[in-house]
C-alpha cells in the first residue's frame, strides 16, 4: 500500500501561507479539475503564486496531478486530510446562510439547509461546535408570510421540471395582467425574490417579483431553446446596464 501522507508533512512556513496551501488542497479535493485562474480568483492571489504553491505542494508529497494551462486535481489515493475545520468567521457564514434559507427559502430548502448544517456540525471537533450555538447572526421569520415560501418552492420545482407558468401579475402601478412565462431562475435581492423568465406573452425576457404574483398555475413544459435560456437572459440584462 502507498504510504499515507498528510499536510502536516509540509515544511514550516508562515501561517497565512500554510492556510492558503490548505485551502488550495481543499479546492482540489472537492472538484474534478480546477484551473490556476480559478484558484487565483478564489484566493485573491496571482496565477504565478498559484503555480508556485502547486509546485511546493507536489514537492511536499501532496499528490497533485495536472499541468499549467489545463488544470489540476488531487489524486486521493493514499492521501489523508485532517478533520473538517472552519474558522469562527466561516462558521458564522454557514449559520447565517442556513438561517436566511430557513427564513426566505421555502420549506424544502429550509429543511435541507438545517440538515446540511447538522452534518457539518457533527464533522467539527467538539471545541468548534460551541461556535455554532454562539453565533449572534439571525434572520427573523415572524414578518414573513409563510405562503411566500410555499410559492418559492413551487416555482423552484417548475424551473427544475422546465414547466411554463401562467401568472396573474400585478405590476408597480397595481395593474393586473396575465402572462405565460418560462421560469429560468430565481434571484434574491435582500427582501424580495424575482423570477428570471422568458415571457411568452411579450416575446421577451422579463423579471417578475414574487410578492406581486396574485395567482399562478403550472402549465405544459417548455423546450430548451437557444436564445431563450438563462445565459441568454443574463446577456440581455447586461446589455441594458
Amino acid at each position: 500500500m502507498p504510504e499515507s501522507r498528510s499536510l502536516s508533512n509540509l515544511p514550516s512556513t508562515a501561517m497565512r501561507r500554510a492556510d492558503r496551501l490548505f485551502q488550495i488542497t481543499q479546492y482540489l479535493r472537492g472538484r474534478r479539475l480546477t484551473t490556476a485562474k480559478q484558484l487565483a480568483e478564489w484566493l485573491s492571489i496571482s496565477e504565478r503564486t498559484v503555480y508556485r504553491d502547486i509546485r511546493d505542494l507536489s514537492l511536499s508529497g501532496v499528490p497533485v496531478e495536472g499541468e499549467a494551462g489545463v488544470g489540476y486535481r488531487l489524486n486521493k489515493s493514499g492521501f489523508d486530510l485532517p478533520p473538517l475545520m472552519f474558522s469562527p468567521d466561516e462558521i458564522d457564514a454557514l449559520v447565517i446562510g442556513m438561517r436566511m434559507v430557513q427564513a426566505w427559502g421555502g420549506p424544502q430548502l429550509a429543511a435541507s439547509g438545517a440538515a446540511a448544517l447538522a452534518k457539518i456540525v457533527l464533522a467539527l471537533p467538539q471545541d468548534k461546535r460551541d461556535f455554532v450555538e454562539a453565533t449572534t447572526l439571525f434572520a427573523p421569520t415572524f414578518h414573513i408570510d409563510p405562503e411566500h415560501g410555499k410559492r418559492l418552492e413551487h416555482i423552484r420545482q417548475n424551473i427544475s421540471r422546465r414547466q411554463k407558468l401562467l401568472l396573474d401579475y400585478s405590476d408597480v402601478r397595481k395593474s393586473q395582467t396575465r402572462r405565460i412565462i418560462w421560469p429560468l431562475a430565481l434571484y434574491f435581492w435582500g427582501g424580495t425574490w424575482s423570477i428570471a423568465a422568458w415571457c411568452e406573452t411579450r416575446s421577451a425576457f422579463r423579471s417578475f417579483r414574487l410578492d406581486r404574483i396574485v395567482g399562478m398555475t403550472a402549465s405544459d413544459s417548455y423546450p430548451d431553446q437557444s436564445g431563450r435560456r438563462l445565459a441568454d437572459f443574463v446577456r440581455a440584462v447586461q446589455k441594458q446596464c
